[in-house]
């Protein structure tokens, strides 16, 4: 990692297995979301639902790997270390959306979803 660096390489592994990854990865840690609500007159505020924290990865279809097992992932920790040093943990995690693969590209996006608070960001020290 260069101490320059803010973007770029990206590091995956799923309970500690390694995967190739081919392009973007997202993530979000916010267990909530606020929807501004508006009447006629103007806007009122806004209502504060649960959503849930995820962490979404293009990954690189790889001979080792199959496919169908990322469907049946559950209880899983899913790790990003990012080029700028920072950490992205993901725990007790759940994979959601069938996965689709891209056979031209040989990659397929896989979303992992999990409960409230479930994922952290460890920045670089």
């Amino acid at each position: 990692m260069s101490g320059n660096a803010i973007a770029g390489s990206v590091d995956l592994t799923v309970n500690g297995t390694t995967y190739l990854m081919e392009g973007d990865c997202k993530w979000s840690p916010n267990s909530w979301k606020k929807e501004t609500q508006s009447g006629l007159d103007r806007v009122h505020g806004y209502k504060k639902s649960p959503c849930a924290p995820f962490i979404e990865v293009s990954i690189r279809d790889s001979g080792g790997l199959t496919v169908a097992d990322f469907g049946d992932m559950d209880g899983v920790t899913v790790t990003l270390v990012l080029a700028n040093g920072k950490t992205v943990i993901g725990s007790g995690m759940w994979t959601v959306t069938p996965q689709e693969v891209d056979s031209a590209e040989g990659k397929f996006t896989v979303r992992f979803e999990g409960p409230t608070d479930s994922v952290t960001e460890v920045t670089a020290s």
